[in-house]
């Protein structure tokens, strides 16, 4: 999901720490002072929304620069704003605009400092990874040049293992150059988050969970050792079927899996690879959607139009016609595009709702489609709200929304389209083990992914490493969480982990995590609700309104209430747990347990 940065760095204007002259404010100057904040997000927040958009949809250097100057003037803009915020904080007022406070002031992703000119300098850099990234590419010595999309189209089909590191080698070459700009901007968003009253970026990023820091990543801990079982399970899975496609000169019996031959660039998925992992004789039962979507001859526009229906199957109202004239749904042929798929809430006065995708014609990206509209029906349910309170009640919310629909994309509903036939469903449920094992190998394995990028950048954002070990600390934690290891040694002249898009965009990664988790507490407690009666994985809520009306109500809320609370309309529980992932694959996991009976699971160190 884009969040847009500006949107965040304009409104994110409140210091934490209270200064002087507190006694001399009154409840109206405080009203005054809210109200000038709405103000002015209505009235500024969607030009900087339009210019963001411009950059990511045409990237030149005039884009860059007009929105790097949107940027360092709103920067400094919300700083003033933050000295004259600061003046309430310890003032007694409504639960309200006490959120609102607290709000504001942890809304920054990479505070820009008091300083002018250090603003301007992180603006300029902000906006110079984002290029670098869009418009990455390496060309190899027989000038033969690949993009992202180039790279990732040998990564998801191809089986030649020279290929494939050929491929991942190259594109992980663009993170090179950003090295010393990310270092850089890590140190100023430090000195920025230290303006703001934070001990650094790690307690800022922290800080957003409505619960104490350390208790936050206690219970993140506490889940991600639940799920720790399942995912083991299928690594060890994974590993034996891979050693027997590559053999034991490229992956190990015992040790990590190789990060190249995963079917995904960074690993955090492996659908790509389901024929190497499940192969059943004569299986007539898994469903083929991309052979479905192109026999059907359905265009990019059809796909979304499909995915659209499901969320008005539930009760939602449809999209804007602005949303079918200003999406960028297929890559154009003139010019270069950040192709990162995304949604866009560039007016919530406007409903002004877009995404920005490159859509392909397969099955992933139908998925992908249902995702994204995910957020796009939270941003309308919640435009109603104080622009301050327009957001995810934890920014996991909403990729879990995103994804709970995914999840409702069974057999049965398939079915229900006239995708398939109701034999082809029956037998596809019949037998779940294939499409268990398709979805864990999305669903399943970025759990611990999801968590390592944040744990990497907490260790760098306060200083547990520096620019002598990026590197080498990143492949140690993606060993300890993941079980992957580079297919090539990767000394710290590279910086790997500027290849995944969300490290130089600034976009922070818990929030997967969070989603992988409640979007199957969310998906439970609605078949629940509905009184569905089978097993977990076969539930839809496609066409219920009474699933529908808790989904909605439940969005409606934003952020206006602490996560917990719109976690609670839900679900009926205030917390976290891995069993509803556990239910959702208990099949599986039994299956895998006898497969893996004379295996040895886990992974020996690297």
């Amino acid at each position: 999901m884009k969040k847009i940065i500006f949107i965040i760095a304009m409104i994110a204007i409140v210091a934490s720490c209270a200064k002087t002259g507190e006694q001399s404010k009154s409840i109206e100057d405080l009203e005054t002072f809210l109200e000038k904040v709405e103000k002015q997000n209505i009235e500024e927040g969607p030009t900087i929304s339009s210019a963001s958009w411009i950059s990511s949809n045409f990237i030149t250097y005039d884009s860059q620069k007009v929105i790097a100057d949107y940027s360092k003037r709103y920067s400094i803009n919300s700083l003033e704003r933050a000295r004259e915020a600061s003046l309430f904080n310890n003032f007694e007022t409504t639960k309200d605009n006490r959120r609102k406070l607290a709000l504001l002031k942890s809304s920054f992703v990479m505070p820009p400092p008091l300083d002018e000119s250090l603003a301007k300098e992180l603006s300029e850099i902000q906006s110079t990874l984002r290029a670098m990234y869009g418009n990455g590419e390496y060309c190899f010595e027989n000038n033969e040049c690949f993009d992202l999309e180039g790279f990732e189209a040998i990564m998801d089909l191809s089986r030649n293992e020279d290929e494939l590191l050929r491929a991942w080698s190259g594109w992980h070459e663009v993170g090179k150059p950003m090295k010393p700009l990310y270092l850089r901007m890590v140190e100023i968003g430090n000195k920025g988050s230290i303006d703001l009253g934070y001990d650094g970026l790690d307690d800022l990023w922290f800080s957003k969970y409505d619960m104490p820091k350390e208790e936050f990543l206690s219970e993140i801990d506490r889940v991600l050792d639940e799920v720790k079982p399942l995912y083991e399970a299928l690594h060890c899975h994974v590993r034996d079927s891979l050693n027997k496609e590559y053999g034991d000169g490229i992956v190990s019996k015992t040790g990590p899996l190789p990060a190249h031959i995963l079917g995904n660039m960074w690993g955090q998925s492996w659908s790509n690879i389901y024929d190497l992992v499940y192969k059943k004789p004569n299986d007539n039962n898994s469903i083929d959607v991309t052979k479905i979507i192109n026999e059907k001859e359905i265009d990019e526009i059809e796909m979304v139009q499909i995915a659209e229906n499901f969320f008005l199957s539930i009760g939602f109202d449809p999209l804007p016609n602005t949303f079918w004239d200003r999406s960028l749904f297929v890559k154009p042929q003139d010019r270069s595009v950040v192709c990162h798929a995304s949604a866009w809430n560039l007016d919530s006065k406007n409903n002004d709702l877009r995404i920005k995708m490159c859509i392909e014609k397969n099955e992933e990206d139908f998925s992908t489609i249902h995702h994204e509209l995910g957020h796009i029906f939270y941003y309308q349910a919640y435009n109603h709200l104080p622009t301050i309170f327009q957001a995810g009640a934890n920014d996991g919310f909403h990729e879990a929304f995103g994804d709970l629909l995914s999840l409702s994309v069974t057999p049965n509903y398939l079915e229900q389209i006239g995708f398939i036939d109701i034999n082809q469903a029956n037998k596809a449920n019949e037998d779940p083990i294939g499409l268990l094992m398709k979805k864990a190998l999305d669903g399943v394995v970025i759990v611990p992914w999801a968590i390592m990028l944040d744990k990497w950048r907490a260790a760098l954002f306060s200083g547990k490493i520096d620019e002598s070990n990026l590197n080498e600390s990143w492949w140690e934690l993606r060993e300890k969480y993941q079980g992957i290891a580079p297919p090539i040694d990767r000394p710290e002249n590279f910086f790997d982990p500027g290849a995944k898009y969300h490290i130089p965009a600034n976009t922070p990664y818990t929030r997967y995590f969070l989603a992988s988790i409640m979007q199957y507490q969310f998906h439970e407690a609605l078949c629940n609700a509905i009184n569905f009666d089978g097993p977990l994985h076969e539930c839809s809520i496609y066409d219920s309104k009474k699933a529908g009306e808790r989904v909605i109500s439940t969005m409606a809320l934003g952020q206006s209430v602490p996560w917990q609370d719109a976690f609670e309309k839900l679900t009926g529980s205030r917390e976290l747990s891995g069993k509803s992932i556990l239910n959702y694959y208990a099949p599986l996991k039994n299956w895998l347990d006898e497969q893996n009976q004379n295996r040895t699971c886990g992974w020996e160190k690297s």
